[in-house]
């Protein structure tokens, strides 16, 4: 039950913190508006293998930050602020206005993998996601097992959106790209955790 509950965490955060409009999902959302569906799926495929690595990495930080005794004394505050601030950082960003118009060739996965290799922001991201996690005491990752199953999570999580964006396209695109609540989601949702932190803090 444990390997099925850190899935499925890692796999929603995943999913939810690849929704705001950058350079990977633009990507497949323009290769499915060209109807090259395989092609976008490729890239989505090479996304998903890049985003294990990334978030091994990011948990891996996340057990060397979180090991200083000022931080475990202060675990819930600092997990509070953190994801505060990326919640914050996210909604600044999705103000931010993206290339919409970048060409791509035939070679999904390889570009995909250029690209995701390129684009590390998921590294932060899952250390401070992970430290609330923990923070809340929702995830246990202290086992082997335990661990390949969150990030596993975080590939499929990142897979099962960027294929919906493919065979969807037609239909996402026009809310993926100029709706500004679709943009706010993952900001909103990381601003609220962090408010519950705070207040679990607190009281």
């Amino acid at each position: 039950m444990d390997l099925i509950w850190v899935f499925l965490l890692g796999a929603f955060f995943s999913f939810i913190g690849s929704i705001p409009p950058g350079t990977l999902n633009l990507s497949v959302l323009q290769l499915g508006l060209e109807g090259k569906v395989n092609t976008a799926l490729r890239f989505a495929l090479a996304v998903s293998i890049i985003e294990y690595p990334y978030t091994w990495i990011g948990v891996q930080f996340e057990y060397w930050i979180t090991s200083s005794p000022m931080i475990i004394d202060n675990f819930q505050l600092v997990t509070a602020i953190v994801m505060v601030s990326i919640g914050a950082l996210n909604l600044w960003s999705a103000e931010k206005p993206t290339n919409f118009s970048i060409k791509f060739n035939d070679s999904g996965f390889r570009r995909g993998l250029i690209l995701s290799i390129l684009n590390p922001m998921a590294i932060p991201f899952w250390i401070g996601v992970t430290a609330y996690l923990k923070a809340q005491e929702w995830i246990d990752l202290s086992s082997v097992a335990l661990l390949h199953s969150y990030v596993f999570g975080t590939s499929v999580g990142a897979m099962v959106l960027l294929t919906l964006f493919a065979f969807m396209a037609k239909k996402l695109a026009g809310y993926v790209k100029n709706n500004r609540i679709v943009k706010r989601v993952p900001g909103f949702t990381l601003l609220i955790l962090g408010i519950y932190a705070f207040i679990k803090y607190l009281t």
